[in-house]
């Protein structure tokens, strides 16, 4: 495993992350769940994503349950606060008390005294920005959080953010939870230069494009079973990989992989955590093996050639529009 800075903060983390949208509390059990979690351990990646919402607060509690008895100074824990987690309107958004309680809700769910990583989910159009920052900061200066960041902000919401974060004299952002893969690249023309000036590095979700850069979804067959177009919240961001074109240049890159000595994941991977400004790249699974193959990712480099014959083989098939990266009424 490799280890990269957070930014240009002091913070390390392995170049994969562990995620658990959609998986633990929801597609798998909770023993598939904690054996996952121990063979991301084994594999050497240390850095684990959850988020208080996914499968409705259960998989944070699995995720604590796995990494019970794990030392806690040896893992990086990152988790999220915005979308709603009860029925109340103040169960929802990024207002003070959200935050706060949301928070102590996660460490009781996690089983830990901390989070190492803390992230606004989505921008809370409807709180002002300064509560926002300040409700941040108490945290940090409580010592339930070490760092903060956002996901899926677009550049001028950061960089307000950090502004007020000088101005007031508050801990500031250092990281970013956008959407990112060979297909999905509405972060490099705004985000990622923004966040490199910033100090803030990327901990990308989806770098396998919900599993159509594995291969396998094929044109005109249905998904598999139990995959990721068949969940009800996956196939939500799934769906706009799944036209014939998209899916027949995605058939194309099988022989470049195979010509690379690699899997279509271990490619799709590679190339995510090689790009500029990219910390880790968050990797789920249903299987331990899955992680066992995917993790071999982070030691293989991709040449100029090869990547130039992944962009040529996608062209017309990449989403680079960077209006996109306004907040999506859904989530990951």
């Amino acid at each position: 495993m490799r280890f990269s800075h957070l930014g240009d903060s002091g913070l390390m983390v392995s170049v994969l992350a562990y995620g658990n949208w959609l998986t633990h509390g929801a597609q798998i059990d909770e023993a598939a769940a904690i054996a996952c979690v121990h063979e991301a351990l084994d594999s050497g990646i240390t850095t684990f994503d959850t988020a208080d919402v996914y499968a409705g607060t259960r998989a944070e509690t699995v995720l604590g349950k796995a990494l019970s008895g794990v030392r806690r100074e040896s893992i990086v824990l990152c988790s999220k606060v915005y979308w709603p987690t009860g029925p109340g309107p103040n169960d929802r958004g990024l207002s003070a008390k959200h935050i706060i309680e949301s928070c102590n809700a996660s460490l009781k769910r996690l089983g830990t005294d901390y989070l190492d990583l803390y992230q606004a989910h989505r921008y809370d159009y409807e709180t002002p920005l300064e509560e926002v920052m300040q409700a941040f900061d108490q945290l940090v200066s409580a010592g339930k959080v070490l760092y903060l960041g956002v996901s899926e902000w677009k550049a001028g919401e950061i960089e307000a953010a950090n502004a007020i974060a000088r101005e007031m004299g508050l801990h500031r952002l250092v990281s970013n939870q956008p959407q990112y893969s060979m297909l999905w690249r509405v972060i490099e023309e705004q985000v990622v230069p923004l966040c490199r000036k910033e100090g803030m590095g990327q901990i990308v979700w989806s770098p396998l494009a919900q599993g159509v850069l594995t291969g396998k979804y094929r044109p005109g067959e249905p998904p598999p079973v139990g995959s990721r177009a068949t969940d009800p919240d996956g196939k939500n961001f799934i769906s706009r990989y799944l036209d014939t074109g998209t899916l027949e240049a995605v058939g194309q890159l099988v022989q470049v992989a195979t010509d690379a000595g690699m899997t279509m994941a271990q490619m799709a991977l590679a190339w995510v955590i090689s790009r500029p400004g990219i910390s880790a790249a968050i990797v789920g699974a249903t299987k331990p093996e899955q992680i066992a193959e995917n993790v071999k990712a982070a030691d293989m480099t991709l040449d100029e050639e090869l990547i130039a014959r992944i962009d040529d083989v996608l062209a017309g098939h990449i989403v680079r529009d960077p209006a996109l990266t306004q907040s999506p009424p859904t989530r990951p």
